[in-house]
């Protein structure tokens, strides 16, 4: 798996999820528990994964869409 896009901004992850699944593409959410250890102030960020090859795809829609992808 690969690192589409990291932020602190839950709302973002579940939006690119959404664009994602909506294209047949499945992601993973990392770290989105990670508030716990924070005491939820939101400066740990989360991280969404696609698999290898659907990457180059995946970039393609969150850029089309206003997410800007991790590099």
């Amino acid at each position: 798996m690969k690192e589409l896009l990291r932020t602190t901004d839950p709302t973002v992850i579940a939006f690119a999820q959404a664009l994602l699944d909506g294209e047949g593409i499945a992601s993973f959410a990392l770290d989105v528990h990670m508030s716990i250890l924070d005491g939820s102030l939101g400066f740990l960020p989360q991280r969404l994964m696609v698999a290898d090859r659907d990457l180059f795809m995946a970039r393609a829609i969150c850029r089309d869409n206003g997410v800007e992808p991790s590099a």
